[in-house]
């Protein structure tokens, strides 16, 4: 599933390091972290109505992940916001836009590993774009289960939001040559971990079911789902789940910022098909778009 390019992104301006500037000016430094070694965080955030969903959340993990990659002199929150809101404002974006918010370790002053090159502070990118979810919401996803295993812990933490996307892309290259529309990752033991781009979900006799946050990241739009299911009194369990376990499934469904709550109709070629009869994923997605204009943070 190819997202498309709307022309009414031709001439955005996009903010790289003090100012704004037009989309194809460039603005980064050839020696920038992000270029040398992919050494940047990011979050991808989306627009509602003159306001950004669940920001506060969504900086908490970028924070989150700074630090533990160590970064120095990491901007204070209320900049990063100010200059967030500034950059929608100057592009008249108040729905229908998402955001993708990049943090680097920032420029070094020759090319090398080592984070003492860097000496000039992280660089803040913020690129917006007018885009529509990247799933079909409403007919669906199929997927394949991938070759290419998600990292554990003991390798590279998924909990860090990091720019390092070439698991994720190996995985998505799969899934293109397959003709399906994302991929599903297994954790070092086979165990479902998550999608290239989203996390998974599955529902089978009622109960809703996520795996464990052990080699996935745990997504902003997961926690939500998460919260919604436990409020509507369903029996929300974390576990290692199997793909047979996903094939047998009565609903299965993908859950991030960019996606919103997508659900998924074959993985593997397996059709999901619901035995009990009952959809319960409609009462999750009216629940989890209810909640939307309290959970943003407005700028307009």
């Amino acid at each position: 599933m190819l997202q498309s390019y709307d022309p009414r992104n031709k001439d955005i301006l996009v903010y790289v390091g003090d100012k704004l500037i037009h989309r194809d000016e460039g603005g980064l430094s050839v020696f920038d972290s992000v270029v040398q070694g992919g050494d940047a965080v990011w979050e991808g955030l989306r627009v509602y109505n003159g306001g950004i969903f669940m920001l506060d959340r969504h900086l908490d993990r970028l924070y989150n992940s700074a630090h533990a990659l160590a970064f120095a002199n990491i901007p204070a929150r209320e900049s990063i916001k100010e200059n967030l809101f500034n950059t929608l404002r100057a592009n008249e974006m108040y729905d229908g836009v998402h955001v993708r918010l990049t943090l680097t370790r920032g420029r070094k002053i020759t090319s090398g590993m080592d984070p003492r090159l860097n000496q000039y502070g992280p660089t803040l990118v913020i690129v917006p774009e007018f885009k529509a979810p990247v799933y079909d919401n409403e007919n669906g996803i199929s997927i394949i289960s991938s070759s290419i295993r998600r990292n554990s812990p003991s390798h590279l933490d998924s909990k860090i939001h990091h720019n390092n996307l070439l698991n994720n892309i190996l995985a998505k290259i799969e899934s293109n040559v397959a003709g399906a529309d994302a991929a599903l990752m297994l954790d070092a033991y086979g165990f479902a971990a998550e999608l290239n781009g989203t996390n998974i979900f599955m529902i089978s006799k009622g109960k809703v079911y996520t795996p464990f946050a052990d080699a996935c990241l745990p997504g902003i739009t997961r926690g939500l789902v998460i919260e919604i299911a436990e409020e509507l009194n369903y029996e929300m369990i974390e576990k290692n789940l199997s793909l047979t376990e996903l094939y047998s499934a009565d609903e299965v469904f993908s859950t991030g910022t960019m996606g919103e709550l997508t659900p998924i109709q074959k993985i593997d070629g397996r059709t999901i098909i619901n035995k009990c009869h009952e959809r319960h994923l409609p009462i999750i997605q009216e629940a989890f778009e209810k909640k939307i204009p309290d959970l943003c943070t407005r700028f307009n």
